[in-house]
């Protein structure tokens, strides 16, 4: 459902009637992961995508039926070898979506649209909401901040609610949208509750250093990628709004003195661009040492060796250094800035999601691989998610 939060805060905000069919588990290569949503409301409007086409008329259907019966319903699909024309997943996957009708004078109303809200504005705060279990609690939600705050409840024993803001928090925390599974009293142990928790966090960094013309065009990518995308440099001339109009932040600042005082987390991606050790070794020096996602530098091969010595000439260790990414950026043959910015992005997006970077045809690698929940829901793309 906050895949589409904006679009949904605005239905809410209209009060409109809606319904909304949530993906809560997949199987083999399904073409979107848990979180992704398609909503109907009661004009016969649709937003979102469930599966890339391959369901949608028939997911349609289900989200008009909840409306009329104002009932939560779950519903599978999967590939029909024996008609290729009936409704299901020709890619061979499978997929669960729980269809959850939202109605303006519904008792849930109000915490969907504080989810929804939250979402929206670029908050962190997750949506629970049991996806198998008992029919009495199939749907039931609750809300939970990053403080730990929750609204809702669920009813059944007091301690479930206790148990699956913890395990909400707990997602919420990493990034992530995932599944858990609890007893009906609240115990780890049990599993007769399946629970889906949506994450809604601000949106990843990009931190460009290097306020060169590449940047230009990294700040783009980084941008329509879904990152708040940051440009600094140590030179007021370069560092401008009318060079980089698209940045979220321009800094003028030394790297290596920004990045100490810069808020940065496990969803970073810094990207160097300078390739002028005055300015790489202090500020990949730090770098290396901090729990982001990815680090890349730019430089020629030659380039790369000397940043290599000069980084292990001031204390930088073998292990940290593995975690660099130099030359930055994946082997396309990329000549210009845009096709240099397409090459790093594409291996940020590689390292975050487990990929090898290599062509599909004639791979037998995974097309979907399984994601370590570096890039949730920011109002924009969201991390597809996580653990099913």
């Amino acid at each position: 459902m906050l895949d589409i939060a904006d679009d949904l805060n605005r239905w809410v905000q209209e009060g409109r009637d809606f319904a909304v069919a949530t993906v809560v588990h997949v199987g083999g290569s399904a073409p979107r992961g848990p979180g992704a949503a398609l909503a109907v409301d009661s004009e016969g409007t649709a937003i979102g995508s469930v599966s890339g086409g391959c369901v949608e008329g028939a997911v349609y259907d289900l989200c008009v039926q909840a409306l009329q019966e104002g009932k939560v319903a779950v519903e599978r699909f999967g590939y029909s070898d024996e008609d290729a024309f009936a409704v299901g997943l020709t890619c061979g996957g499978v997929i669960e979506v729980l269809v959850t009708p939202v109605a303006a004078g519904a008792p849930d109303r109000a915490l969907f649209a504080a989810a929804l809200s939250a979402a929206a504005r670029g908050e962190a705060a997750a949506l629970a909401r049991i996806t198998a279990g008992p029919a009495d609690l199939l749907g039931r939600a609750i809300v939970v901040r990053a403080d730990g705050t929750r609204e809702g409840s669920l009813g059944g024993h007091p301690e479930l609610d206790r148990t699956a803001a913890g395990e909400s928090r707990a997602l919420l925390a990493a990034g992530r949208t995932g599944e858990f599974v609890v007893s009906e009293n609240g115990s780890r142990c049990g599993s007769a509750l399946t629970f889906l928790v949506e994450s809604s966090v601000p949106p990843p960094r990009m931190i460009v250093f290097g306020a060169i013309d590449f940047a230009a065009a990294l700040v783009r990518v980084g941008k329509f990628l879904g990152y708040h995308v940051t440009v600094c440099d140590a030179r007021p001339v370069f560092a401008t709004p009318v060079r980089f109009p698209e940045a979220d932040d321009i800094v003028v600042e030394w790297p290596h003195r920004y990045l100490e005082r810069t808020a940065t987390d496990e969803r970073t991606a810094l990207c160097v661009l300078t390739h002028d050790a005055k300015f790489d070794v202090p500020l990949l020096a730090a770098a290396l040492r901090l729990p982001v996602a990815f680090v890349g530098a730019m430089g020629s091969r030659r380039t790369h060796e000397d940043r290599d010595r000069r980084l292990r000439e001031v204390g930088v260790t073998e292990d940290e250094l593995a975690r660099l990414h130099s030359p930055i950026g994946l082997d396309l043959g990329a000549r210009t800035p845009e096709e240099t910015a397409l090459s790093i992005a594409a291996e940020i997006v590689a390292t975050g999601q487990g990929g090898t970077g290599l062509p599909l045809t004639g791979s037998r690698t995974p097309i979907h691989h399984e994601a370590s929940g570096s890039r949730p829901r920011s109002g924009s793309p969201l991390q597809r998610v996580a653990s099913s």
